[in-house]
């Protein structure tokens, strides 16, 4: 299981894992978390479709395929942010 937590709540939880918090961006909220998140794990936490996605992921700058998701381990000061594709003319 996946725990999460906002910046804001951490004065409150958990002070006995201060050296254990993995904190990071994504879509420039600041998270943090205990456990070992894959890149995948944290979109399926977040309710992100999968499968058939119409967006892409910028992880530290970088744009990574799909198939690179599941291998990608979210690591102290990580930015992730989510750039949707959007239609019109």
């Amino acid at each position: 299981m996946i725990k999460l937590c906002l910046e804001y709540i951490i004065e409150k939880n958990l002070i006995l894992f201060m050296n254990s918090k993995k904190y990071f961006f994504f879509n420039g909220e600041k998270y943090y978390t205990h456990s070992k998140v894959t890149l995948y794990e944290l979109l399926k936490y977040f309710n992100f479709p999968i499968v058939n996605s119409t967006f892409i992921i910028e992880y530290n700058r970088l744009i990574y395929p799909e198939s690179e998701w599941n291998k990608i381990l979210i690591k102290s000061n990580d930015k992730i942010e989510i750039i949707t594709i959007v239609g019109g003319g």
